[in-house]
């Protein structure tokens, strides 16, 4: 029988009486922001994401929502079994699959938990799991990132103002959220929780300037950088450290030149991560474009010490060279891990003779201040990755790397490979749709019980006399094992009918039953029941 047939024997009688994902009832307690697109300065449209596709999830019981879908490459025993967070879009110029958004997957490439957004002008970055008051919690950043041709008034990967970063608790409200102070734009690649439950954030102001002096416009700007910390408990700003007042521009790598692409903007800095150390006092910053990450000591602002670029304190041995790098980590006193990109400064222009990105430890001899390859890990095959990338080391000692404006994401055993070896100790690799890309990816252990009810679709098929097919599924649930079927004459006189193992994130249950009323249950391993449904009326 052919597909579209098969359609048509199915009489779609579904009833969805709550927001899939829980936004239009969600019992927030802080302010939404970032939900409305930066307008565009160049009046270009962006394509709207593709949603009917074979590479875009579907469902009956949740129709509003369609992530992307992931091609598993590689699945070795040892990977990890915690979850991934991503964070799905790509630029202004391509069509994403699937709607941009905060996306949690399993290792078989189903979803567990997706927040579309409802623009391909908004975007989530930095989607992750971590600790508030000895809580587990969700975080990202949320607005317009700055992508051409739609958004050409400020640097590429900037971000627009409006934007902010969320904070969500495991049933999946939102608690907080955070924006940055003193006129600057709270910045897409940061932001940390610390053990202190304050929050460790980048942000932007562009700052006019004469940039003829660099080779650059008269009439510029510079994007300068600041840090940011809000004590979360109080929103006390309790640090602040500006790049402009502490880095020279003459440090930067990235040519005053290029301003002219993005308004007279020049993107000498580019800070993209904040790490903590083995001091309380000091903090790690990675600075893309002037090929450094620096130790930053926060009493007293002062730049501790500098690796690599112009300035650095360190010697790097051959190898350890690394260049417009992203997510820089202090692992201990002596080991750092980056994601070395190795190219591009935001262009699409590959040097010839570029070498392949790839992620990086570096350990420090701090007594004979050099640097060298501690380990490192490749993609196969190679990749030359323009811009962003994330390095994680997970508590089973192997690394999961998110390989930035490219389509993979993946895990390697501790040992590492090489690039005339990339395959080696290449655990778990996964790739996405199209030009989608993530700007980082995570390993997370996540445990989460949504404050929404699960969702429930009826279709009578018509093929036979009595089938019903009753599709459930409950968006952000880590622990539901087998779903219950009830159905009844009344809403108020249902009883068991089936009960069926969860299958991916929607499972289609078929019962021979033409009871009007049904509804479903959420059983855990432990046959509890966590979630109850809705109660819908299947018309013929």
């Amino acid at each position: 029988m052919s597909l579209l047939k098969t359609r048509l024997l199915l009489l779609p009688i579904t009833v969805i009486l709550l927001s899939c994902h829980g936004a239009a009832t969600t019992p927030n307690s802080a302010p939404e922001c970032g939900t409305v697109p930066y307008p565009s300065n160049t009046g270009t449209v962006t394509p709207n994401p593709i949603t009917d596709s074979p590479q875009v999830w579907s469902f009956v019981s949740a129709p509003d929502l369609h992530p992307m879908k992931v091609t598993i490459n590689t699945y070795e025993p040892g990977a990890s079994p915690d979850l991934i967070f991503i964070d799905p879009f790509t630029d202004s110029s391509n069509t994403t699959y699937g709607q941009p958004g905060a996306l949690i997957l399993d290792n078989n490439g189903n979803p567990h938990w997706f927040r579309p957004l409802s623009s391909p002008n908004l975007m989530n970055n930095d989607f992750r799991v971590q600790q508030l008051n000895g809580q587990p919690v969700l975080t990202f950043w949320q607005g317009t990132i700055a992508s051409a041709p739609t958004y050409t008034n400020r640097p590429m990967g900037s971000s627009e103002p409006g934007s902010c970063y969320y904070i969500l608790d495991n049933r999946y409200r939102v608690v907080k959220t955070v924006s940055a102070r003193n006129g600057f734009t709270s910045d897409i690649h940061e932001f940390l929780i610390t053990p202190k439950n304050t929050a460790l954030f980048l942000s932007t102001n562009v700052v006019p300037m004469d940039l003829t002096p660099f080779g650059g416009p008269q009439n510029g700007s510079i994007n300068d950088f600041a840090i940011q910390e809000v004590d979360l408990n109080t929103n006390e700003l309790v640090f602040f450290w500006k790049a402009s007042e502490h880095i020279p521009l003459a440090d930067s790598n990235q040519p005053a030149a290029t301003a002219s692409a993005s308004n007279n903007i020049w993107d000498a800095y580019h800070l993209n991560s904040i790490g903590l150390t083995d001091s309380a006092d000091d903090i790690l910053v990675s600075s893309r474009n002037t090929w450094t990450i620096y130790r930053i000591n926060k009493p007293t602002g002062n730049i501790v010490w500098r690796l690599g670029g112009a300035e650095s304190d360190f010697t790097i041995e051959n190898g350890a060279q690394f260049s417009w790098q992203h997510d820089a980590r202090m692992l201990s006193a002596d080991i750092i891990s980056l994601f070395n990109d190795n190219c591009c400064g935001g262009t699409t222009m590959i040097p010839p003779g570029t070498p392949p990105s790839h992620g990086l430890l570096l350990k420090l001899d701090l007594s004979q201040m050099t640097a060298s390859v501690h380990s490192e890990y490749y993609h196969s095959p190679n990749l030359i990755v323009a811009t962003r990338g994330s390095t994680q080391t997970l508590p089973n000692g192997n690394v999961f790397v998110g390989w930035g404006q490219s389509a993979y994401y993946g895990e390697y055993a501790a040992g590492g490979n090489s690039e005339s070896n990339p395959a080696w100790n290449t655990l778990y690799d996964a790739q996405m749709p199209g030009t989608n890309y993530t700007y980082r990816a995570y390993r997370n252990h996540w445990t989460a019980t949504p404050y929404y009810p699960p969702s429930i679709a009826v279709q009578a098929d018509s093929s036979t006399a009595a089938t019903t097919r009753v599709y459930a599924s409950w968006n952000g649930a880590t622990e539901v094992d087998a779903w219950q079927v009830f159905a009844g004459a009344t809403a108020a006189a249902l009883s068991l009918i089936k009960e069926a193992s969860k299958t991916g994130f929607e499972t289609a249950i078929p019962v021979t039953s033409r009871r009007p009323y049904f509804q479903v249950k959420a059983l855990n391993s432990g046959q509890q029941i966590i979630g109850v449904s809705n109660v819908v009326r299947l018309s013929e």
